[in-house]
């Protein structure tokens, strides 16, 4: 059995905000988290991916910039070849070409956006700050195809890739299950009792299957009080991250090729499983 990963990922590691990595296994209708990995570098995480041989990840990190954007600045208009010019960039770099592309337009529509946001609910790709997703395609992307990884619809199809990475997105299940109600926090400040309660509710959807995915987790006692007393909540979205691996790892099982991800996907945009 092919193992599953979630990760939650982290453009700048260190000792105290790890890259999060959830392994697991499924058999379609049950997923088994294994073990938890922290890793505090990029090079940890590099390493980390290519110790295992066979995976499908779902990764909470943008695989694509906006096609609007890319075709503004005159960048590479095929992802490969985008994803190596974007590499070689620095992030003072991107962030003056962002923020000149950005300046340019009315207030209101400053950034471009991916066909996917609309219906994931998540952030422009190109934002640099809150969250800086722009750096974390940066930083994750070109680690993750150096693994060897196969990207469903942004590169030719393969018959039996040994990894594949499809871009996930916790938040979107997790507003699925709980509404507006937030579920974490960085700030101790703000790390309050009713975000521990839905920490718990929505691992208690997670077990009990009541999500879209119509996968139930099974987790040990000393799991699940991991998972809701960690306030950040990384280890519970690297969890729905390798949920969603299970998914589409299911749908490609059941014969579709692109493992869950609509036809017709921009395949210099790329899109997040489930959306």
């Amino acid at each position: 059995m092919t193992p599953v990963l979630g990760c939650d990922f982290s453009s700048s590691p260190n000792r105290r905000k790890n890259i999060v990595l959830a392994w697991g296994e499924s058999d379609g209708q049950r997923l088994c988290l294994n073990k938890l990995e922290r890793l505090s570098s990029l090079e940890d995480f590099a390493r980390a991916l290519e110790a295992q041989t066979h995976w499908v990840g779902g990764f909470d990190l943008p695989f694509g910039l906006p096609r609007e954007l890319v075709t503004t600045l005159g960048w590479p208009p095929q992802w490969p070849a985008l994803i190596a010019h974007y590499s070689g960039l620095t992030r003072a770099q991107i962030q003056a070409e962002f923020a000149a592309f950005c300046n340019a337009r009315p207030a209101g529509s400053k950034f471009a956006h991916r066909a996917t946001d609309g219906p994931a609910g998540s952030s422009p790709s190109m934002k640099w700050v809150n969250p800086p997703v722009a750096y974390m395609l940066h930083a994750g992307v070109p680690l993750i195809l150096a693994s060897g990884a196969y990207f469903p619809a942004l590169q030719p199809a393969q018959d039996k890739p040994c990894r594949v990475a499809l871009e996930a997105y916790p938040g979107m299940l997790a507003r699925q299950v709980l509404g507006a109600r937030s579920y974490k926090n960085d700030s101790p400040a703000k790390q309050t009792p009713e975000r521990l309660i839905a920490r718990k509710d929505l691992v208690n959807a997670l077990e009990l299957g009541q999500t879209r995915l119509g996968l139930r987790l099974r987790l040990s006692h000393a799991q699940r009080d991991a998972l809701v007393q960690d306030a950040t909540a990384d280890a519970l979205d690297a969890v729905i991250c390798m949920a969603q691996a299970a998914w589409a790892q299911r749908c490609h099982a059941q014969g579709h090729a692109l493992y869950g991800l609509p036809s017709g996907v921009d395949a210099l945009e790329g899109w997040i499983i489930g959306a």
